[in-house]
């Protein structure tokens, strides 16, 4: 098996949740030992359901490969194990409330004059300063906090995404930054603080919206339509069956009016020649290619979209999913025996990964 990435690296993840789990599995997919400090009870993800065997989903899926270590940092002796620790580790991921590390004895600046190479990311819901730094926060918060949800849902009222999407994205921007870091200590040889906040991280994928609206049109929410492309929407055929398709140009609307419509000269029409007017007139739009849509079974609109080239998607949910032709899993040990899952987005040509097994509490001393 071929030397992964991050081998000979050592991960100290003083953890919960999802955000600093989900930074963390990566490295530990790409090599590196992680070892996860849990509090005596456990990381409280543990409990957050029971679908995967008798175990949290979450945590069955964000805690592969590492090893578990329970310690109790108000305690002395806990405390110079973590110290014994830091000496050899290469990252110190940790999602504490801000100030907390600093408290037990583990402040950034002694870190970094202690072990200098040792790369910190410390994640937060509001950042280390600030009016909010000591709230406490959590996914569906921070998204309601941030603006997201004012943008998700249907028109009469607004809603969460669907998935833990802040944390998600907190955990992949802190992995991005850690390897960042990585690679400038290959080059100066020195660790690196690292801060970063879900409400930071929330509010940078929010800047699309926030510019509309700082720009004077405030986005609407739409369902399942797009608030400044048109025609971008869910499209019900003659058979009851719904697609959602997209298109991204004048050029491919073109295609779409000649193909799927039937009629080319819409594409000329100043009503619909452009983006920008295909929007401001959506309900006449959406209009023709809904009535389109209506004349059509699936398999028809399914071959009609192929020919034009148009993207679209079938309307599915998670047992559609769960069968999908497309996707691909990867099977974890857990305490309770294998769990099947979606494996990791990203592809090494000519490589096969293996994951390492979701630890019980306490089951490998560090």
């Amino acid at each position: 098996m071929a030397t992964l990435p991050l081998d000979g690296l050592t991960v100290i993840a003083i953890e919960q949740a999802v955000a600093a789990p989900f930074a963390t599995s990566r490295l530990a997919d790409a090599g590196a030992r992680v070892i996860k400090v849990e509090r005596p009870e456990g990381d409280f993800a543990r409990g957050y359901d029971d679908v995967a065997k008798g175990q949290a989903s979450y945590f069955v899926w964000l805690n592969r490969g590492k090893e578990s270590l329970a310690l109790d940092l108000t305690r002395a002796e806990h405390k110079q194990r973590l110290e014994g620790l830091l000496a050899g580790a290469d990252v110190l991921v940790q999602n504490l409330k801000p100030g907390a590390l600093a408290r037990l004895g583990f402040g950034f600046e002694r870190l970094a004059a202690d072990f200098p190479r040792l790369i910190v990311c410390s994640i937060s819901g509001y950042g280390e300063t600030g009016p909010m730094a000591d709230r406490k926060a959590y996914d569906l918060l921070i998204q309601a906090e941030s603006g997201l949800c004012s943008i998700t849902g249907g028109p009469n009222e607004p809603s969460r995404v669907g998935v833990s999407l802040v944390d998600i994205a907190t955990g992949a921007t802190a992995h991005a930054a850690i390897l960042e870091a990585l690679i400038r200590r290959g080059i100066t040889g020195q660790g690196a603080n690292i801060q970063v906040s879900m409400f930071d991280v929330m509010a940078d994928w929010l800047t699309v919206p926030l510019l509309n609206h700082e720009g004077g049109k405030s986005p609407r929410r739409l369902g399942l339509a797009h608030p400044s492309i048109s025609p971008y929407g869910v499209f019900t055929c003659k058979d009851g069956s719904q697609i959602l398709m997209s298109i991204q140009s004048d050029r491919e609307f073109a295609k779409l009016a000649k193909v799927f419509l039937g009629d080319a000269q819409l594409a000329c029409d100043p009503r619909f020649a452009t983006n920008v007017a295909r929007v401001a007139n959506r309900t006449e739009t959406d209009a023709i290619v809904a009535g389109a849509f209506a004349r059509l079974t699936e398999a028809e609109a399914t071959a009609l979209l192929i020919a034009a080239d148009v993207a679209f998607a079938s309307v599915n949910d998670m047992a559609a999913l769960s069968s999908h032709a497309q996707l691909r899993r990867i099977t974890v040990d857990t305490p309770n025996g294998p769990v099947s899952y979606p494996a990791p987005g990203a592809v090494f040509a000519g490589e096969t990964r293996e994951y390492g097994p979701v630890p019980a509490l306490a089951a490998v001393e560090g």
